[in-house]
């Protein structure tokens, strides 16, 4: 039987988890480490809806890593997981604020592979995009004044080619 460790969220849920899934994260590790979880892991920056989203995530790639023997969490660079890459593809297909704060938690909780897969996404939804398609995809509101980006678009005339 593996050792569970309770993750606490932001608005009061708490999530029993495997210990290997919960030390996907860095910084739950370092306070396994410490020794600073018996009554749980407060974790006040991530939602209930996030974390158990987070969750998922671990416990796929921690899966996925001892059905291939592995023990690596690079599992791609090792196996070329054809289905462990497609279940991440679809893991992103979310709404873009759950797509942001999936980033926030995984650079919180500092789980590299959620935080590589999750910032590509947003990386490849950019791809082929002018700065005003950006802004519009993004919602971003320019707020230069017109002569501001005249002289960044001179200055970096380069970008704008």
């Amino acid at each position: 039987m593996s050792k569970k460790i309770i993750l606490k969220s932001s608005d009061g849920e708490s999530f029993e988890v495997d210990e290997a899934v919960a030390l996907e994260s860095q910084t739950i590790k370092h306070m396994v480490e410490d020794d600073c979880i018996a009554d749980g892991i407060p974790l006040p920056n991530v939602t209930s809806a996030i974390l158990a989203r987070v969750i998922e995530y671990c416990k796929k790639h921690v899966d996925a890593a001892a059905e291939a023997n592995a023990g690596d969490k690079d599992i791609y660079g090792n196996t070329e997981d054809a289905e462990l890459k497609n279940w991440d593809a679809e893991f992103v297909k979310v709404d873009q604020p759950t797509l942001f704060d999936l980033i926030l938690a995984a650079n919180y909780l500092n789980i590299s592979g959620l935080l590589d897969l999750t910032c590509k996404t947003v990386a490849d939804m950019m791809v082929g995009k002018t700065p005003d398609q950006m802004r519009e995809h993004f919602n971003i509101k320019n707020d230069y004044t017109a002569e501001e980006e005249a002289e960044i678009r001179k200055e970096n005339a380069w970008a704008f080619e």
